[in-house]
């Protein structure tokens, strides 16, 4: 992708106002030797680390159970202290206690998992709606409740990035969101699998040719936001980010004016080249 020195300029202005409108709140992307889950922007994504919490207790008192149970094995009946095994076959307790104690741990798994499906599934009420459409290899977003424009969203190459802008996440047009509101995200792609993945807004959804999956978000807090794609999808997989800049209401109204000029919708059968200018992906 090649952009013209004017485009070039548009991009940076575009993504220095859209770093003022954001506010102070820093970008929220992986960071080296970082452990655990992103900060939380979403209650989708709260509910979601709470059940990693849940699940995280949960296994390590399994694992630590079954060490004790091997290490007491291991001195309590080597060859040693028992040169004659024992000819024990049944124990009608222990085969009741192995068989119902997992059914109970698996219940207590199942309960709040099935009640977070069901919270992320989708939402009626819904102030804004967001489509995202995966292509091999960037992201196209259409807004049908602020005029129905749309654009592509490109991967900054490294001669266009500015100092503050995260190698391989940085992209030409930045989805903007307004926080505090339900949105609805439509996810689908138009050639092969893709994966619309945001870590900090519990979102991992999977772009399908020819189906419109659908969940939904209600960012908390101002910020900058990054995602990927997260499913294998060819040569330039890896070149997929997701750049979101949460915004306040006031600040996304500005943005959707502007935006409906400049990412103006032709009618056209096929998909638009990107408003930046560039490659055609085939």
């Amino acid at each position: 992708m090649i952009l013209r020195k004017s485009d070039r300029l548009r991009t940076v202005l575009m993504t220095a106002a859209l770093a003022v409108l954001a506010g102070p709140a820093s970008a929220q992307q992986p960071r080296p030797w970082e452990l655990g889950l992103q900060p939380a922007a979403t209650p989708q994504a709260e509910r979601i680390a709470d059940f990693h919490n849940l699940l995280l207790v949960i296994i390590t008192l399994i694992t630590l159970f079954v060490l004790g149970l091997l290490i007491y094995v291991m001195v309590r009946f080597n060859e040693k202290r028992n040169p004659e095994p024992t000819k024990t076959s049944h124990n009608t307790l222990i085969e009741v206690l192995w068989t119902g104690i997992p059914v109970i741990i698996l219940v207590v798994i199942a309960v709040p998992s099935f009640k977070l499906l069901y919270y992320l599934d989708r939402t009626d009420e819904a102030e804004l709606t967001l489509k995202a459409i995966g292509r091999q290899w960037y992201w196209s977003y259409e807004y049908p409740d602020n005029g129905n424009f749309t654009f592509d969203s490109l991967m900054l190459e490294d001669d266009q990035r500015q100092p503050e802008q995260p190698r391989l996440l940085a992209t030409n047009n930045p989805i903007v969101l307004p926080v505090d509101t339900n949105i609805r995200l439509l996810i689908t792609a138009s050639d092969v699998l893709h994966s619309w993945t945001v870590p900090s807004f519990g979102v991992k959804l999977d772009a399908v040719p020819g189906r419109l999956n659908e969940t939904w978000v209600r960012i908390d807090r101002e910020g900058v936001y990054y995602g990927q794609c997260s499913e294998l999808c060819g040569v330039r997989h890896a070149y997929m980010p997701i750049e979101v800049h949460a915004v306040s209401k006031e600040a996304y109204a500005a943005w959707v004016a502007d935006a409906q000029q400049k990412f103006a919708r032709a009618d056209m059968p096929e998909r638009r080249v990107a408003s930046a200018g560039g490659m055609d992906a085939r």
